[in-house]
């Protein structure tokens, strides 16, 4: 989750007290989901490309083909891709899943609701599965690695565009949320509510992108391949270079962004308030309750 301690300590109890699981497991499992992004992308880009792929671009290879050696560098080169892009997409799906179940818990209060982390796992090994298919597709020669790259390509974009819209819808009902407990019991969840906005600009800006992105790569490996059998027209060396950068840099862009966010405090008032309360070591801060709680909060937010 894209946010300090604070805002990451009043999600998490509420989510501990209602499903008694450990309130550092979404935190953990955020800030693995990063490292193992970062590793991967880095074993990727520090590995030559001769070492994988004698072709800088990517070539139409059928495996165990024995006119081409170097096809298990090829295939090796597209699962460090794909284990990439999973993981970093997995930290979002993280966050949306877990906003999921805190805007039912709220929104619906006596509906039954699974535990977040089962529904979160449930999905990556989905996401998995279908990159195990395509790879065992290929293993089996159903498609060369063109077939891969282009399964890939739509397997992203899908997953782009269903972030982006449940970002947006999620967004929106979590400020409502914030903004209704505030009105509530009195106190300021502006911090809270800017970094919602923060989270809903660079998520939706980064898989609008991607799913741009790779739209449009999926539609023009469509064309050729449906034209010629081959998509070795659409991997000329320029359209690859514009490819992998505004790829690649846009996944550096949202991480940085994310460590920005989980470092930065959005305070709105110079000091702290009288009679602000301290959260995981920090002043000037003031907890939006639980609706579990005794106290004022006695309303369902709808």
């Amino acid at each position: 989750m894209m946010m300090d301690d604070n805002f990451l300590y009043n999600i998490s109890m509420a989510m501990s007290r209602s499903q008694g699981g450990p309130e550092t497991t979404v935190v953990t499992a955020f800030y693995s989901l990063i490292l193992v992004t970062s590793v991967v992308r880095a074993v990727w880009f520090l590995i030559p490309d001769s070492v994988m792929n004698p072709s800088y671009t990517p070539t139409a290879v059928m495996a165990f083909d024995p006119n081409y050696p170097s096809w298990p560098g090829e295939f090796i080169s597209q699962i460090l891709t794909s284990a990439g892009s999973l993981s970093l997409f997995s930290i979002f799906i993280l966050i949306l899943v877990y906003w999921a179940d805190i805007l039912k818990k709220y929104f619906y209060p006596g509906a039954r609701r699974s535990k977040p982390m089962v529904t979160f796992i449930a999905l990556v090994i989905l996401l998995v599965l279908i990159e195990v298919v395509n790879c065992i597709l290929f293993l089996t020669k159903v498609y060369s690695s063109e077939g891969m790259i282009l399964v890939n390509a739509i397997l992203l974009s899908t997953v782009s565009i269903i972030c982006v819209c449940e970002i947006t819808i999620f967004s929106h009902r979590f400020r409502t949320v914030l903004k209704t407990l505030g009105a509530i019991n009195q106190v300021s969840t502006e911090s809270q509510v800017k970094r919602i906005v923060w989270i809903t600009l660079t998520g939706n800006l980064f898989f609008f992108t991607r799913a741009f992105l790779e739209t449009i790569f999926a539609f023009m490996l469509v064309i050729y391949w449906s034209r010629t059998g081959t998509v070795a027209e659409v991997f000329s060396h320029s359209l690859w270079d514009s490819y992998m950068l505004l790829k690649h840099w846009s996944e550096v862009a949202i991480l940085c962004l994310m460590l920005y966010i989980l470092q930065s405090r959005f305070t709105t008032n110079a000091g702290a308030p009288a009679g602000s309360s301290t959260v995981g070591g920090r002043t000037g801060y003031d907890r939006v309750p639980d609706a579990e709680q005794g106290g004022p909060v006695k309303a369902v937010v709808v």
